[in-house]
């Protein structure tokens, strides 16, 4: 089966009410394998070499707790844990750093972000940002960590040389999550409350667009195309996937997906879209010629976020 797995172009989901991680081979749509890692799986990021997944893992206020808050390396063929990691409480959101040598997990109730050496398994920082965070970048060239504060309403800015927070920008209610552009002049920030994207001139570290979705529509998880000219928005629980036109800043369409779309994932042509839809426990396969979904796949209790292999 090994030897099977490293021939497909993988998705790999976390179910977070099912504590699991599921690979789904994109060719055939369907889960070729799952394990159950932890309590609660939410962030999740590939390795760059593709051989490792990392899953940031809590549990449930609400529920015994059964298990500690952690961060896991995971085998991106057999799913199986290979490392744990300390982490500081409720692990949400999880960046890695382009060598693959440290990743960043916000830590919700914790209010901290800790940074993490990924080969000694010692954390490099633990740092004080926003309230609540939650979602996490790092930039391309390595030098800046974007960590949301989701009840702070704000952008902790870390530089990554220092290991110390260099800025906290303001941006609209309740941010959840962030992303870079290739060259790192921008950065996008979705805000659910507001019902907003934040355009951020991630050099200096300012807002300098706000994108309004309308409506419903609550926006979460977001991907840029390759060519980075669409961004795409998980809209929550306004069921829909926001097509947005980089360059003007303005909403193309909305396509339908299934209920509370949150993670959201791209193949590298760009022809495919991923949606993971937290209530009806499935996966939207878009075609983005044709600006609908094509296919669902069921793949557990609460799929919340994704990585493509």
């Amino acid at each position: 089966m090994k030897a099977a797995l490293l021939l497909l172009s993988l998705l790999y989901v976390t179910n977070e009410r099912e504590g699991s991680v599921v690979a789904i081979d994109t060719a055939t749509n369907k889960v070729v394998a799952r394990n159950v890692v932890g309590t609660r799986t939410r962030g999740i990021v590939l390795s760059p070499d593709g051989k490792r997944l990392y899953v940031a893992v809590s549990h449930f206020k609400d529920r015994p707790w059964r298990g500690p808050d952690e961060a896991v390396a995971i085998d991106a063929v057999t799913l199986k844990i290979v490392k744990h990691y300390k982490a500081g409480t409720d692990p949400e959101g999880i960046a890695l750093s382009p060598d693959g040598g440290r990743f960043t997990v916000s830590n919700e109730d914790a209010g901290t972000a800790s940074i993490v050496d990924t080969k000694s398994g010692r954390t490099v920082a633990a740092l004080v940002v926003g309230t609540e965070p939650e979602g996490v970048a790092a930039s391309r060239d390595g030098r800046w960590i974007y960590v949301t504060g989701e009840t702070s309403n704000t952008v902790s800015v870390i530089d990554a040389k220092t290991a110390k927070v260099a800025a906290n920008v303001f941006v609209d209610a309740r941010p959840r999550g962030v992303i870079f552009t290739r060259d790192g002049a921008r950065a996008y920030v979705t805000s659910e409350v507001a019902g907003s994207v934040n355009v951020l001139d991630a050099r200096r570290h300012r807002v300098v667009a706000h994108i309004r979705l309308g409506g419903p529509h609550h926006p979460v998880g977001l991907v840029l195309a390759p060519d980075e000219k669409t961004l795409y928005v998980a809209t929550g629980r306004g069921n829909s996937v926001a097509v947005i036109d980089t360059a003007t800043n303005r909403v193309e369409r909305f396509i339908a997906v299934g209920q509370r779309p949150w993670g959201i994932a791209i193949s590298p042509d760009g022809q495919r879209l991923y949606a993971a839809n937290g209530l009806s426990n499935d996966v939207s396969v878009i075609d983005v010629a044709a600006a609908r979904a094509i296919a669902t796949i069921k793949v557990g209790d609460g799929p919340w976020g994704l990585a493509l292999h």
